[in-house]
């Protein structure tokens, strides 16, 4: 007895200890006062117009922050040390150097100030005021990508709109940049004059390929989407009590978080539904909403997978952006708001409140950080939290990214590992399912050393448009292309669960960038030797007369010939021809350095000299078109000043689509399009010498990749013009040809008249004495 009343009260002893610990312990930055007591605050010191603080943390460069609040501060190091708060050099001429909005794109930071953009390169220290915006502003929004330093990653974090909140939406001017912010261009949004209300944001959408604009009307909110299919209607209305800021979550999943004092909701898809978060002990729902709750926020932030809100009633509450559903926590009370705080995540499960700190002596702000460890908080019996199912998710595409071109699909697989005894239910999503399709198989593939079942998934990845399962209606548009995000999560997944991550790719359902074409040149000018290799290296020119070759590319003679120098480090030896033979290229595709196919796919040759002494053996007619088929007059009329050569997939419209409407008015035009269903050659003129061609592929089905090249052909076999004209040579041919009938007619009928009998007499006269010459001449010999 003695002995269970000593455990009753030694296990009383640590539940009343565990409660007195703290949910974090402050710690003060302070550094360089010493050495920096010289510096001093110069030109217009920044400052924050709204009332709560906040701070926005680079997705990429972890250490970089901005705190936003009566004090702005820009860190590259997390905070961990002393900082004057940002000033605007007075040269930029701001006036009220009040900040409303700020966002980092890539390797600057941009701030509206004043109702006007401003870009900050924090790396060089320089200042710059942006272009192209002619009325004022009051917010800009983009988002970044960190998986890779490609074109395409890069596009997503130069890409920046600049909007007025509040305005009337139909009439208001939107802004969009594709330069990091430096330049701005006016935005027009294909159905804004049709909408009705006033704007709450303007955001680009990448893990959903659309930009959308929120429509405020009646203390209703909903989403307004560019692009075919969620053009055609809206996403559902949410409810919009006070001025909502809008965090995107990073990681481009779609996650948007919108938050106000007495309101807290989520999306998961970009907007099209939006839901409260709950307020829940344990396995329990306290409460639908956070204005249910009666709680004030002060402050919150967000990662790729967690959130945290700070309260002014001093509470923490702590959850997870779940694959299914949001919902929060509450820590343990403890006295920790302040009106300067702000929440930070500083790593997965790492959680900080930051406080800027005045001093009375230097101009630079001390910061108190109080951390807190996630897993060790809820390990508090009190919070009654489950267990993790999950003890192993893993995967080799997780933060990677990948591109799926047409026609082509990924593969990927994954490893789970569940508690023993328990049943998690593993969970893929697609971000952009209107682009994106998926399949995924899942069975068991052995055990551990310790007995747990391993299970493998399979994910199967391919352009929504080729699973054949999707409605026309419910898929984008398959020329344009697009990208997505894949997900494997945990469905039922438990809160304390918070190092076990989703695994999350970047697709890029676009240009594979490691795609090129190259001509086949099994049989070269080089190797018949028509043509000397060495000759070709040494500054090899050749001239094309000025009858065959117009530097307009409108088929008319040149008034001078051309000289061209040969460039064979890009062209090689050129490939060989005979000018009787109709002769189109073989056309491969490759792929890091690997054959993949010949290409079947249209596309069209363009000579770059000019050259124009050659055609096509098929017309619009026998090519069997319904419509009026390109050409490159037309598209060089068409492309105007983007130049000649703009003939690709996104220009090139077949004469053989039925939705093709221009008619059929000159059938007789040749058919410039080579590949595809026709059976199009190439006819040269007779005319020996060096082609450069550049070459094409324009069917938009093909590749979403500009695939072109330039190659050479040596056309060979072609005898010379004849200077004499040809109609003469067959009249002359003709007459020559009557008279020796006629000659032969005549000259036997008058050998047998007195006439010819005198002639022939003369004739076997003039041979006699020619025999008895030659004789004569003979002996002498």
């Amino acid at each position: 007895m003695l002995v269970l009343m000593l455990v009753t009260v030694t296990i009383l002893r640590l539940c009343l200890l565990s409660r007195a610990q703290p949910l974090c312990r402050s710690r003060m930055v302070r550094t360089g006062k010493v050495f920096h007591d010289g510096q001093k605050i110069q030109g217009d010191q920044l400052y924050f117009s709204f009332g709560t603080t906040r701070l926005i943390k680079h997705p990429c460069k972890k250490n970089i922050a901005l705190y936003l609040g009566r004090q702005i501060f820009l860190t590259r190091d997390n905070f961990e040390s002393s900082l004057l708060p940002c000033s605007i050099p007075t040269s930029m001429q701001v006036g009220i150097p009040e900040v409303t909005s700020a966002h980092f794109a890539g390797s600057v930071l941009l701030l509206v100030v004043n109702r006007k953009v401003y870009v900050y390169d924090y790396e060089a220290n320089s200042w710059n005021a942006s272009t192209g915006i002619e009325h004022p502003v009051s917010h800009i929004s983009g988002d970044n990508c960190c998986y890779s330093e490609n074109s395409f990653c890069m596009d997503i974090s130069n890409s920046v709109f600049a909007y007025l909140h509040g305005a009337q939406i139909s009439q208001t001017n939107i802004y969009f940049s594709n330069t990091r912010g430096y330049r701005f261009q006016k935005f027009a949004h294909e159905r804004q004059a049709e909408l009705v209300g006033s704007l709450g944001g303007v955001f680009y959408f990448h893990s959903l390929s659309q930009v959308g604009l929120l429509l405020i009307d009646q203390r209703k909110a909903m989403f307004s989407y560019s692009d075919h299919p969620l053009n055609r209607s809206f996403g559902l209305p949410f409810d919009y009590n006070g001025t909502l800021d809008i965090l995107i979550a990073p990681g481009q999943k779609g996650i948007l978080i919108f938050w106000f004092e007495k309101s807290l909701l989520v999306s998961r898809n970009a907007g099209q539904l939006v839901d409260p978060v709950r307020v829940r002990e344990g396995q329990h729902i306290l409460y639908p909403s956070i204005f249910d709750a009666n709680i004030t926020i002060h402050s919150i932030a967000a990662n790729e997978n967690e959130l945290a809100v700070l309260t002014r009633e001093s509470n923490l509450y702590y959850g997870s952006l779940g694959i299914l559903s949001s919902s929060l926590i509450k820590f343990a009370d403890q006295d920790i708001w302040s009106e300067e705080a702000v929440l930070v995540f500083t790593d997965v499960g790492l959680l900080e409140i930051l406080t800027p700190l005045p001093d009375s002596t230097f101009p630079a702000f001390d910061f108190q950080k109080c951390p807190m460890n996630i897993q060790e908080i809820l390990m508090d019996p009190q919070l009654h939290i489950d267990v993790c199912k999950v003890k192993l998710l893993q995967g080799e595409f997780a933060n990677k990214m990948y591109t799926i071109d047409m026609n082509s699909k990924l593969e990927l697989t994954a490893l789970m590992i569940p508690r023993p005894g328990t049943s998690p239910v593993p969970l893929v999503m697609v971000s952009n399912p209107h682009s994106l399709g998926l399949q995924a198989v899942i069975y068991e593939d052995g055990y551990t050393y310790d007995g747990n079942t391993k299970h493998r998934l399979n994910i199967s990845l391919r352009q929504q448009h080729h699973w054949g399962r999707a409605d026309p209606n419910f898929t984008s548009s398959i020329k344009r292309s697009t990208i997505s995000t894949i997900t494997l999560d945990i469905a039922n997944k438990e809160i304390s669960c918070v190092d076990l991550k989703p695994l999350t790719a970047l697709i890029s359902v676009g240009c594979d960038l490691e795609k090129k074409i190259v001509i086949q040149n099994e049989i070269s000018a080089c190797y018949n030797g028509i043509l000397d290799p060495v000759a070709l290296q040494d500054n090899y020119s050749y001239v094309i007369e000025r009858e065959a070759y117009d530097p307009n590319f409108r088929g008319q003679e040149a008034s001078e010939d051309l000289k061209v120098h040969y460039q064979y480090e890009k062209l090689g030896c050129p490939l060989l021809a005979y000018y009787d033979t109709p002769w189109k290229p073989v056309v491969e595709l490759w792929r890091e350095g690997t054959f993949q196919e010949v290409v079947e796919a249209e596309y069209v040759l363009l000579e770059v000299n000019g050259l124009f002494t050659y055609t096509y053996s098929l017309t619009a007619d026998t090519a069997l078109c319904n419509s009026q088929p390109q050409n490159w007059t037309s598209i060089a009329e068409m492309a105007g000043d983007q130049g000649l050569f703009a003939w690709d997939r996104e220009t090139y419209v077949s004469c053989h689509d039925p939705d093709n409407e221009a008619p059929l008015t000159w059938p007789k035009v040749p058919y410039q399009i080579l590949g595809g269903p026709t059976d199009n050659k190439v006819i040269f003129d007779q005319r020996n010498g060096i082609y450069i061609f550049f070459i094409s592929i324009v069917d938009p089905y093909y590749s979403y990749c500009h695939l072109e090249a330039t190659f050479s052909v040596y056309v060979y076999g072609a005898f010379p013009l004849s200077i004499i004209p040809a109609e003469l040579t067959i009249v002359l041919l003709t007459v020559a040809t009557l008279l020796s009938v006629w000659l032969a007619y005549m000259i036997p009928k008058q050998l047998h008249t007195e006439q010819g009998l005198r002639l022939k007499d003369f004739w076997v006269h003039l041979y006699r004495r020619c025999r008895k010459f030659c004789a004569c001449f003979q002996g002498r010999c």
